[in-house]
């Protein structure tokens, strides 16, 4: 068999809708699954973090990528009649959306229709999930052919499977990167009657037209008004819509968004009588963000959803301008909007909540120098942090300081929970996680030991009949070995606390590790290459289960990272001012609410 194609420093550009120049350091692209196959042998790909790629209107990077990008040219739609009520049509990954949704209106064949001219492959709908004019993909597909990178094998998911939800699906969460998408399956309804008139414009269209639109009138429509909204990918770059519309409590919206802006759109969620939808333009565009511009990207004027290129935008650009709309949106409704497109990015985010011990500082009844102080650096809460990166937000403890921590850093998304043990001064704040939970049951990554407290401790939140409004959690076991969340690794890295097994966690070249009193020897080659370590160190004078100050100096010297920070701080560790004194160059004192921001990710 010919060796496959390997691309080196390949211009990405083509390849994605935003218009922004982006090189990765492999590419290579498939037409079979032998081809697959033969890629997945290859060095490229065995040695670097790989990305999978469709049209490249759903992903937008903020660097080169230094791995190997996948990509599909699996094509061909074929049409099985099965009845005058059904029928199928299976279209490969590499297939246009627009060509597909054309090759079922020329077929007469309906469902899709309301879905014209939304960019992409047909590979990338079944992940995503696409929707638009009250239609989802979800609604046409029979079943999915994966190839399973873990096993080798092909194998079919039913809709049921693949568990679809609001722009989601079983292959954005815990299926995330394990599954390339090979080929769709559409189960249609033979027929030119457009049912799906409700949406939007369409409610007008029978009376524009005078006449019961067919389903080739539906499509033109909807291209039109795309057309007419959106942004032409030749020339204005962007990825269409960015945000998601946002799913609000419904006695929210009764109770206090309508009555504050009574013109507020708002629509029902199908089989969830406990959620309203509301359009994320509308939001953003009524928060004054309508032509709002960071360097060369901009909220484009006639459709605020989008976020445009308006000339020269760096990908950082566009992701600012994001974090710009949603903590706006968010502090004038209340509101949190996600981001519907993919963020790749070669960095990563820290924001570190608290930096206390299990006390606090300050220590109740204390009023030593440090707890009388009136710089705010030496207020710590208990220590905890929040992890960004590749479009995922990560919380390491839940401290139970974590409500005031949330409201403090307005945090509005937390993707999944990583433990690093069951003290409470770690897991106290787990309750308060509630508003995170309510889509759908949050994850939380811990031993199994920490597991089975957890499972003792709030005994309420694992039974099989739940108190309405509790906190619902999927516990997720780990062992000392690397696992995936939504395709970011996580390398757990085994330390003691005392004679506790407690995990610290390696994201990228980034590392968390706290109540470290000794590091076994094996555990170091996971530290190699670090860029930024924080780490704890309680006092300067030496503790029976927590590094010391002279400890904590020590490790760092070993691990050489570019830059360290030190937490899980006692009021005996001094001032913030002056304990910085004392501290080599690259290392330094965290403090409650600081940034940090790595240089890569492996």
């Amino acid at each position: 068999m010919t060796a496959p194609t390997i691309q080196e420093n390949f211009n990405l550009t083509p390849y994605t809708t935003f218009g922004i120049a982006v090189k990765c350091r492999y590419f290579a692209e498939y037409s079979s699954v032998r081809e697959l196959e033969a890629i997945l042998r290859t060095p490229e790909y065995q040695q670097n973090e790989t990305l999978h790629i469709g049209g490249g209107s759903n992903l937008l990077f903020t660097a080169d990528y230094p791995g190997m990008v996948l990509h599909s040219l699996i094509t061909g739609m074929q049409l099985y009649r099965k009845d005058a009520e059904t029928a199928y049509v299976i279209a490969g990954a590499g297939e246009k959306w627009v060509d597909l949704v054309n090759f079922c209106v020329d077929h007469e064949l309906a469902g899709l229709e309301n879905l014209a001219y939304i960019p992409g492959e047909v590979g990338a709908s079944a992940i995503q999930n696409v929707g638009a004019y009250g239609v989802e993909a979800k609604d046409c597909i029979f079943k999915v052919e994966a190839y399973d990178r873990l096993t080798h094998e092909t194998r079919e998911f039913t809709a049921e499977e693949c568990r679809y939800g609001y722009r989601d699906s079983v292959f954005k969460r815990e299926a995330r990167g394990r599954y390339f998408i090979l080929r769709v399956a559409f189960r249609l309804r033979p027929g030119t009657e457009a049912r799906n008139l409700t949406y939007g414009p369409l409610k007008s269209l029978r009376e524009r037209l005078g006449h019961d639109p067919d389903i080739r009138e539906v499509r033109d429509e909807i291209t039109r008004i795309r057309r007419e909204k959106l942004p032409e990918p030749s020339e204005t770059g962007s990825a269409g819509s960015f945000f998601k519309n946002p799913l609000v409590r419904k006695p929210y919206y009764d109770e206090w968004l309508s009555k504050q802006w009574p013109d507020m759109p708002h629509y029902p969620v199908a089989g969830n009588d406990f959620f309203v939808k509301i359009p994320a333009g509308w939001l953003i565009e009524h928060a004054g963000l309508k032509g709002a511009r960071v360097g060369g990207a901009e909220v484009y004027p006639r459709q605020c959803l989008v976020l445009a290129n308006a000339g020269g935008a760096t990908g950082e650009d566009v992701r600012r301008l994001s974090d710009e709309v949603i903590h706006t949106v968010y502090r004038k409704y209340g509101v949190a909007l996600s981001p519907e497109v993919n963020i790749i990015t070669s960095q990563i985010e820290v924001k570190v909540l608290g930096t206390g011990t299990s006390r606090g500082v300050p220590e109740i009844g204390c009023r030593c120098n440090v707890c009388s102080s009136e710089d705010p650096r030496d207020n710590r809460q208990r220590a905890s942090v929040l992890v960004k990166t590749s479009g995922l937000t990560l919380l390491i403890d839940a401290s139970p300081d974590f409500r005031r921590q949330a409201l403090d850093n307005e945090i509005t998304q937390i993707d999944a929970v990583l433990l690093t043990h069951s003290h409470f001064d770690h897991v106290g704040g787990l309750d308060d996680l509630r508003p995170f939970c309510e889509k759908e049951d949050l994850p939380i990554y811990l031993r199994p030991d920490v597991a089975s407290d957890l499972r003792k401790r709030l005994d309420y939140c694992f039974r099989e009949s739940h108190y309405p409004g509790i906190p619902q959690f999927r516990l997720n076991e780990i062992a000392n070995e690397p696992f995936r969340i939504r395709g970011v690794k996580i390398t757990p890295i085994s330390v003691f606390h005392a004679k506790l097994p407690i995990v610290g966690y390696r994201i990228g070249d980034f590392v968390y590790i706290t109540d470290a009193k000794t590091v076994p020897e094996e555990e170091f080659e996971k530290l190699e290459g670090v860029d930024t370590l924080i780490v704890n160190s309680l006092r300067r004078t030496e503790h029976f289960s927590h590094f010391s100050l002279a400890e904590s100096l020590a490790f760092i010297e070993r691990v050489k990272p570019r830059q360290a920070y030190l937490t899980h701080l006692c009021h005996q560790m001094g001032t913030h001012e002056d304990t910085e004194k004392i501290l080599p160059p690259n290392v330094h004192i965290a403090y409650d609410g600081m940034g940090i921001i790595t240089r890569k990710v492996r």
